[in-house]
């Protein structure tokens, strides 16, 4: 299976997060937070791990902290961008669920599994 582009990396501006829906392998589209450091970019599923709601407030829209963290817009957790995991709020301790991507040729894209 091939690598599925979702985002031009140049539409991505670097410490910055963008929401992209993908088919995922399970045939299921889902929401995914994209975050952009350098070079490189990593993935997770929209869902909060506390209340499985979205993490986006609107539609691609994020909420960050003063120090850096992105917050959940419903109950206040807050993960940190390097891994994804919960150091603030309700579900302290969990983490975001990472899905991989690998940026080819100028495109954020989704790895197969």
């Amino acid at each position: 299976m091939e690598h599925r582009p979702l985002l031009p990396l140049d539409k991505l501006p670097d410490d910055a997060l963008a929401e992209v829906e993908a088919m995922l392998d399970d045939g299921d589209a889902q929401s995914l937070i994209l975050y952009r450091q350098g070079d490189g970019v990593r993935a997770w599923l929209n869902v909060c791990p506390h209340a499985g709601r979205r993490l986006d407030y609107a539609p691609g829209q994020f909420l960050r902290s003063a120090e850096g963290l992105l917050v959940c817009a419903v109950h206040g957790a807050s993960f940190a961008l390097g891994d994804g995991l919960c150091v603030e709020g309700p579900c302290r301790g969990d983490a975001l669920r990472e899905v991989e991507v690998a940026v080819i040729d100028g495109q954020v894209c989704l790895c197969p599994a």
